[in-house]
């Protein structure tokens, strides 16, 4: 990849969701399993359909399923990076764009989808926490909290991929903790949350979307001095975020 463009390697990282991973860590020892994408997402994006291939960028790619997404360089194999800027130039073949879903992509969403079907079985539902982090001009337009930009955005694809019980329940967590929190604005849930929200069955899906200006300096994609205090405020909600489905658990036996 970094032989075939002319990006530094920084550069390409400008679009990852950079630490997430870490200020998530916790939620194994708090009893709920995590899964980590540790593939660039400069190199492929698993929060996108299998099928959102960029005929811009790969040829033979079928014309007839243009998106928004596909449109400006976002594909499941993207085109760009932040500020769209091109990652290499040039088309990739059918083949080896393939070749990246089958490896990466596939195996990803298998697992996570086997997981989530095996809670829902053991516990009646599974609630899926899918974590990000946005760059903080993203929040330049939003719903200001308290005379501030918000901090944290929850989507539930407006009310389509989870039950309000757990929207309000993690508002209130983020909120207890000391963060501007809004819904849905202006990120509703992507592909992730679109799949795998089905709060009829049993599946509930909320999208967490973090201001990375919180916890790292994004020119440089390096850890701020915050980041500890940060992933110690992320790491008491987490607790509490898996105790949702516990309590109403609960609830339901009562």
């Amino acid at each position: 990849m970094l032989a075939r463009t002319h990006l530094s390697p920084q550069a390409l990282r400008s679009s990852e969701d950079a630490f997430i991973d870490e200020l998530f860590s916790s939620a194994p020892s708090h009893g709920a399993p995590l899964i980590a994408a540790t593939m660039p997402r400069a190199w492929l994006d698993l929060n996108r359909a299998e099928d959102e291939l960029d005929p811009a960028l790969v040829a033979g790619a079928p014309k007839s399923n243009r998106s928004p997404r596909i449109n400006a360089g976002l594909g499941v194999i993207p085109r760009v990076v932040s500020d769209s800027r091109i990652i290499m130039s040039g088309k990739m073949t059918l083949a080896e764009a393939e070749a990246r879903i089958k490896a990466f992509h596939r195996p990803y969403h298998e697992t996570l989808s086997d997981m989530l079907r095996e809670t829902r079985e053991l516990f009646g539902h599974a609630i899926l926490f899918d974590c990000h982090s946005m760059p903080h001009d993203a929040l330049a337009g939003s719903t200001m909290v308290n005379g501030a930009r918000p901090e944290i955005v929850l989507g539930d694809r407006f009310g389509a991929s989870c039950e309000r019980w757990v929207m309000d329940a993690a508002m209130d967590i983020f909120g207890d903790a000391g963060f501007r929190v809004v819904r849905n604005a202006p990120f509703a849930g992507g592909y992730i949350t679109q799949t795998y929200g089905r709060p009829a069955k049993g599946i509930h899906a909320l999208q967490i979307e973090i201001d990375r200006s919180l916890y790292m300096i994004e020119s440089g994609v390096t850890k701020s001095i915050r980041f500890p205090a940060v992933q110690r405020q992320i790491n008491g909600i987490v607790r509490k975020l898996v105790r949702i489905g516990q309590d109403k658990l609960s609830i339901a036996a009562e």
